[in-house]
């Protein structure tokens, strides 16, 4: 075990909270690495929905988790943004987007991180290289989107275009992100047709294509093979939207990448350990295919 492996309690108590989660991979993802660094690993799965639960009720559920000695927590849909203000402390990057997807019980305080960001933009280096970046549209304005629109834009992104079912967030996030890219231009979308047209490519971060939330978030006619596209859903892997873009001929990249390489960061900042991100992403994949 290596020296900083050793000043780490070999048990570790940590949960996700969010909605719909009954099937997630991150627990056994989690649990597997802990267990190839000779930790006692626990991750428990808090699921909104199972226990009848709303975003109202999150102070009570990261209150009992730190009362029961919890390390941290992942947080999800739709807690991202609702968690920020129980925080006692923010990371740079969480207080830059004011969301976030993993909690911190370090003493008293409660520190809150985003890895979501770096984990899409790493998925993205290795899975999208080399494509352009000149103009991209986004679909989706909520906690995930701000985190990927922040992550487009430090990967040298021109122009971001962002679209949402509620044009006020959408203003929201271009708002929130612009005073820290200058050298990216934000703007709210209103015609996705022209938009796309104009576009090199299409990042979609909606809840649409969830196993909960099944189907395409655009007409599917709107995609065209010079586009490549990046899908953030990961359960399942093979949305509506990642398999009709790779019939259309895009480039694609699928949700997997992100959900391993934040998990990767997540687990790091849980331990204290920087995990084998290889062996992380071959646990994912076998996870999986079993289901």
């Amino acid at each position: 075990m290596n020296t900083q492996a050793a000043l780490i309690p070999r048990q570790l108590h940590v949960g996700l909270i969010g909605a719909g989660i009954g099937r997630s991979l991150t627990p056994a993802m989690h649990m597997r690495e802990g267990e190839h660094c000779g930790l006692s690993y626990r991750y428990d799965l808090i699921d909104l929905d199972a226990r009848g639960l709303s975003v109202s009720d999150l102070p009570a559920l990261v209150d009992e988790a730190e009362a029961q000695g919890f390390a941290g927590l992942n947080i999800t849909h739709p807690c991202k943004q609702a968690a920020v203000a129980l925080m006692d402390e923010l990371s740079p990057d969480a207080q830059t987007l004011r969301s976030i997807n993993t909690v911190v019980f370090q003493g008293n305080r409660r520190i809150g991180h985003n890895t979501d960001w770096w984990g899409f933009a790493e998925s993205f280096r290795r899975g999208l290289a080399g494509v352009s970046l000149d103009h991209v549209v986004q679909l989706g304005a909520g906690g995930a989107g701000v985190a990927v629109a922040h992550a487009v834009a430090g990967m040298g992104a021109g122009s971001i275009e962002i679209f949402d079912l509620d044009p006020l967030r959408a203003k929201a996030l271009v708002d929130q992100l612009q005073p820290a890219h200058s050298t990216c231009t934000f703007s709210v979308g209103h015609d996705l047709a022209a938009a796309l047209d104009a576009a090199y490519g299409l990042v979609h971060a909606t809840p649409t294509g969830m196993a909960a939330h099944p189907g395409l978030p655009l007409d599917a006619q709107l995609l065209s093979d010079r586009l490549w596209v990046a899908e953030i859903v990961y359960f399942p892997i093979e949305t509506e939207l990642v398999t009709v873009a790779r019939k259309t001929g895009c480039r694609v990249l699928d949700g997997g990448g992100m959900a391993v390489f934040q998990a990767v960061k997540a687990f790091e900042l849980f331990t204290g350990i920087r995990p084998t991100a290889e062996r992380m992403m071959h646990n994912f994949n076998s996870l999986r295919s079993t289901i």
